[in-house]
């Protein structure tokens, strides 16, 4: 292996490069990178888990005449991420029918990762979007919005109130929402809204000290759709032990979702969602460009309006998965900002077939 390493010409692995695990996708310290690899029937999870990914080159599925029809046997919990269908529309809908997604606010100096997320909900197709803020933002949120409204919300109480509003029902919280009690209330009132909620950034990180306690506030509405969508660090951070261990990364996120009662969406270049039923779901057609600040608050915006217009939240975490890593495809290489992501999220829209 270490030869192979060192040799300057393309190398050919059959079924997985040596030194890559099939299961987990990690490399052992001998390990190779290959040019081409040729499996036989259908991927396994180290082609689509890095670094096995990157390590594996071009992967090619070989027919070697197993039958389709094994898969009823064996039935499969893993997939890879493909083009999602999509919420259709009708001529004869309304946009209270498309669902009226909610946007927790921060303060009036960390506005920008609420206004992301909103905008992105509505381009995903949400039929009306509106920002929960705080009186001292209200002035910073007032002078950016136009199609996106705005609700002044100081507080949990105050939250819980306008999300009493049955119409609205997907709620965003955690993009720059503030870290602590204040932001551990509001989590409560939107998990008690009646609504699917979405978990982001600092919704989950105001839990890291007392994560049963969002685990438990979860299980008191086992009939709620709840996406959590952390990255490694706040995945650490809730779930310490399953970050050390040595699972692999749609074992670890299958574990998550059984724990918490919860869909997550476990970021990175091989993003996974996995729900506690044990199904998950590899993206890889996220490129490097990604990351950049506030791609995340698109992403969450993305799952926050396919859920307001009625997807299962496994399908609505795959979907803007997608979505999201093929907006940035689209835009190329360098530059890529997050403001340039929800715009362009109407052009993966439109290549995808309609439920």
């Amino acid at each position: 292996l270490a030869l192979i390493a060192e040799v300057k010409v393309p190398v050919i692995a059959i079924d997985m490069p040596s030194g890559i695990d099939g299961a987990t996708g990690q490399a052992r310290p001998q390990s190779f990178q290959a040019a081409l690899t040729v499996t036989f029937f259908r991927k396994k999870p180290g082609h689509v888990l890095m670094p096995g990914r990157t390590q594996c080159g071009e992967v090619i599925v070989a027919d070697i005449g197993i039958p389709v029809s094994v898969l009823d046997t064996i039935a499969p919990d893993l997939r890879e991420n493909s083009a999602p269908l999509l919420p259709a529309a009708s001529a004869e809908q309304h946009k209270y029918q498309r669902g009226h997604a909610v946007v927790v606010s921060g303060t009036a100096h960390q506005t920008g990762a609420a206004r992301l997320a909103a905008l992105s909900a509505l381009r995903v197709g949400a039929g009306l979007v509106t920002i929960a803020s705080p009186r001292a933002a209200m002035a910073v949120h007032e002078a950016h919005l136009t199609a996106i409204m705005l609700a002044e919300t100081d507080d949990a109480l105050a939250l819980g109130r306008l999300l009493a509003d049955r119409r609205k029902n997907a709620i965003c919280i955690g993009p720059a929402a503030g870290v602590g009690s204040a932001t551990r209330a509001k989590v409560r009132a939107c998990l008690a809204s009646g609504a699917s909620v979405v978990l982001d950034a600092d919704a989950m990180t105001s839990f890291a000290e007392v994560p049963d306690e969002l685990f438990a506030a979860i299980a008191e509405y086992p009939e709620r759709i709840v996406v959590m969508t952390p990255h490694k660090g706040e995945f650490a951070r809730l779930f310490s032990d399953l970050s050390e261990s040595a699972d692999s990364k749609c074992e670890k996120a299958i574990k998550a979702a059984r724990r918490s009662g919860a869909v997550i969406l476990l970021k990175g270049p091989d993003s996974v969602a996995a729900s506690p039923d044990g199904r998950a779901v590899v993206n890889t057609n996220a490129p490097p460009n990604l990351a950049t600040a506030g791609s995340g608050d698109v992403l969450a915006g993305l799952v926050t309006g396919l859920l307001a217009q009625g997807l299962p939240g496994h399908d609505a975490a795959a979907a803007a998965m997608w979505l999201h890593g093929e907006a940035a495809r689209k835009f190329g290489g360098f530059g890529l900002i997050a403001e340039d992501l929800s715009n362009l999220i109407c052009s993966g829209i439109a290549q995808n077939p309609l439920l």
